[in-house]
């Protein structure tokens, strides 16, 4: 494995995180908090891990290669598709990250009713980003790979 195999790891940590936020979802549905809480952690690592693979394939990039990231050309019909995909991906990764953080804060601290409020609309948002995040690396390196 090579640096160059980062996007392929990215692609499976998004994808287990989501495995991680439906079971955390189907446990907390079932009143079983261990279960939930300890999904909700690994779908944390998993997130962070991905964050951190991110970084560096792309400062890899940046820095060792002298290149930008890659760039979605073909199909060109399918182009402004891909990109409005990714702009939503995007914006949201940011936006989920302070309320990923506040959510497990409240969690932590035993704050239930807060955490119950601000996870009502963080963990869908965490979904798509993860969903988003494998879809879009499905479609950039597999269905329409870029040259």
């Amino acid at each position: 494995m090579t640096i160059l195999d980062l996007p392929a790891v990215n692609g499976s940590l998004n994808a287990l995180s989501a495995v991680f936020l439906t079971a955390g979802y189907v446990f907390i549905r079932r009143k079983n908090i261990v279960a939930h809480r300890n999904c909700m952690i690994a779908a944390f690592v998993t997130s962070t891990l991905f964050l951190a693979c991110y970084l560096t394939y792309h400062f890899y990039l940046a820095y060792v290669l002298h290149r930008g990231p890659t760039v979605f050309k073909d199909p060109a019909w399918f182009r402004p598709i891909y990109l409005t995909l990714l702009l939503t991906h995007t914006l949201l990764a940011v936006v989920i990250v302070p309320m990923i953080f506040m959510t497990l804060s409240r969690a932590i601290k035993g704050k239930v009713e807060l955490h119950r409020k601000i996870a009502r609309w963080t963990w869908p948002l965490w979904m798509y980003v993860s969903v988003t995040g494998v879809v879009i690396y499905y479609l950039l390196y597999v269905k329409f790979p870029q040259k």
